[in-house]
C-alpha cells in the first residue's frame, strides 16, 4: 500500500514536470483562462480595444450558456477554436471563471453541459479525452 502512495505520488510528480495532468486534477478556471485567454483579453477581462472584446461587463458572455461554450469549441471572427486543446471540464472551468468574474453574474457551466454541446457540434475531442479521460 505504501509503495502504491509513492508510485502514485512519483507519477503524479512527473505529470507536473512535463506539463501534463490527471484528469482528477483538472485546472481551475483562473489558471486555464491566464494560460489560454489573457494574451487577448487580458487578465482583468478588459481585453484591448480595437482588437479584442472586453469579457468584463459583456452581455453575451452572461448570456445563454451553449452560445458562449460554441465560440470556445468553434471560434469565432479571429479567436481560435479549443476543441482540439481544452477538455470538455477545462471548458466548463474557464467560462464558469469569465461568467461569475469582472462584475459578470451568469451561472457556471458544467462538464457534461459541453459534452453534449460538443457532439451536437460535432467538433474535435480534446487530447484528454481521447486518452480515455471523460469529459
Amino acid at each position: 500500500m505504501k509503495i502504491t502512495r509513492l508510485m502514485l505520488g512519483a507519477a503524479i510528480c512527473a505529470a507536473n514536470i512535463y506539463g501534463t495532468r490527471c484528469a482528477a486534477e483538472p485546472m481551475d478556471g483562473k489558471a486555464l483562462f491566464a494560460k489560454n485567454c489573457a494574451a487577448c483579453h487580458q487578465a482583468t477581462g478588459r481585453g484591448i480595444p480595437g482588437a479584442f472584446p472586453a469579457l468584463a461587463g459583456n452581455g453575451f458572455v452572461q448570456g445563454p450558456s451553449a452560445e458562449v461554450a460554441t465560440v470556445l469549441l468553434k471560434g469565432r471572427g479571429g479567436m481560435p477554436d479549443f476543441s482540439a486543446s481544452l477538455a470538455d471540464q477545462d471548458i466548463a472551468s474557464v467560462l464558469s471563471y469569465v461568467r461569475g468574474s469582472w462584475g459578470n453574474h451568469a451561472a457556471p457551466l458544467q462538464a457534461d453541459e459541453v459534452a453534449l454541446l460538443r457532439d451536437a457540434l460535432q467538433v474535435a475531442r480534446a487530447q484528454d479525452s481521447k486518452r480515455g479521460n471523460k469529459h
